[in-house]
């Protein structure tokens, strides 16, 4: 399949998906690539006849929406935002929850993928925040639309390419070699849950203090899709809860539930009077 076919036909697709166009230009091989395999798994000898076959057959829209999902991911991705939750963002929830009487903070990786986001935090709690806050427990729900992807994740194992930016000394801390993998220790993974779930249809039950939602909504859902999303989101967090966003995304415009905390990390916090009661 040709780029501009491919191109053509998801721009004439992603609307009728609630997503955008923009969000995909530099990640449409993946798209594409997947996209080409299908038709040829279909027997169909082009996009074109796919777009007929779609006309036909109505319940391909959703065969079609699992294609588009965009699985990049390592650990510790962009690390500035990790190093920012680290070292003021996740103490200062900590110490907030602390002082509701909490005996733990509760954590939403949205869009989890394979993993790597979620674990990337519960390593960097055992291995940094946990001596000093030994009274509070980390929990992270993870949640991914794809099932194959969180099959992945409970398994926990990576190629060595997606562990290259964890700090020195990590990997074999947390890590042990299993032929080609890299695997988690269980004792990095047991405050991990993951949960088979469409973001754009539910929310796991909140309240979180730090909720990450990054390269994803803000980055492929269309506005209206992007402004129920969110508002969804800020119904499970915490008063005074973080939200994480991708460090090339931003809120719709106009949004007042939440403000900045550091934004050029894409991180805010929600407003006090927005916090569900």
């Amino acid at each position: 399949m040709h780029d501009e076919a491919c191109v053509t036909f998801l721009q004439w697709a992603l609307p009728r998906l609630r997503m955008r166009w923009p969000g995909f230009r530099k990640v449409r091989g993946q798209v594409c690539k997947r996209l080409q395999r299908h038709i040829k798994q279909l027997g169909l000898e082009d996009v074109s006849a796919y777009r007929r076959y779609l006309a036909r057959h109505p319940e391909e829209w959703r065969v079609l929406d699992a294609i588009t999902r965009v699985t990049i991911s390592r650990f510790y991705r962009d690390k500035g935002v990790f190093a920012r939750l680290v070292e003021e963002v996740l103490p200062e929830l900590a110490q907030l929850a602390r002082s509701r009487g909490a005996d733990r903070l509760n954590v939403w990786s949205a869009g989890a993928g394979a993993g790597e986001e979620p674990y990337t935090l519960a390593i960097a709690w055992e291995m940094r925040l946990q001596p000093s806050f030994s009274d509070l427990r980390l929990r992270i729900v993870a949640s991914d639309a794809d099932a194959n992807q969180c099959r992945r994740a409970r398994e926990a194992c990576y190629p060595p390419s997606n562990l290259k930016d964890l700090p020195a000394g990590w990997r074999g801390t947390a890590f042990t070699r299993r032929a080609e993998n890299y695997c988690l220790k269980p004792e990095f993974r047991g405050n991990v849950e993951f949960r088979v779930e469409d973001i754009r249809e539910s929310a796991p039950p909140g309240p979180f203090d730090l909720v990450l939602c990054r390269n994803l909504v803000f980055t492929y859902f269309d506005e209206e899709l992007q402004r129920a999303v969110l508002e969804r989101i800020g119904a499970v967090m915490q008063t005074g809860a973080a939200l994480v966003l991708g460090i090339h995304e931003g809120l719709p415009e106009g949004t007042a539930a939440f403000r900045a905390w550091d934004e050029h990390q894409g991180i805010y916090r929600l407003n006090p009077t927005a916090a569900p009661d």
